[in-house]
């Protein structure tokens, strides 16, 4: 299976997914012009991804900021990775130390996902 990247611009985080080491990347900002069509291509490799999984996967997310429609492509994203065994994965959320956003944001995910999260400050 090919590794998913995607380069990050002003508008769309970076997407750094590998399947051999199950290590993922989320990070920058999230807010393209139309998130399903986005995030589509990346849904489709998840799918493929949980049928055949590494042993282990973590899934790093830095997000400076993301719009409402990213966070129901974020929900899709977990709800795909749900479909995983719930040990064999973690999601770490960073966020800045002041950025009580983020850091309610990664809290709401926690209460409504099947997955381990865990929440981080960023180290300055």
């Amino acid at each position: 299976m090919e590794n998913f990247y995607l380069e990050e611009t002003s508008k769309t985080p970076k997407l750094s997914f590998n399947a051999e080491t199950g290590r993922f990347l989320m990070s920058g900002r999230s807010i393209p012009e139309n998130s399903i069509e986005f995030y589509r291509p990346l849904f489709e490799w998840l799918d493929e991804y949980v049928q055949k999984p590494a042993p282990q996967t973590a899934f790093d997310i830095q997000l400076e900021y993301f719009n409402t429609s990213s966070s129901k492509c974020l929900v899709e994203i977990f709800r795909r990775l749900e479909k995983i065994n719930s040990q064999n994965i973690v999601i770490n959320w960073y966020y800045e130390e002041d950025d009580e956003d983020m850091q309610e944001s990664g809290e709401d995910f926690k209460e409504i996902i099947d997955i381990e999260i865990k929440l981080n400050v960023l180290e300055s």
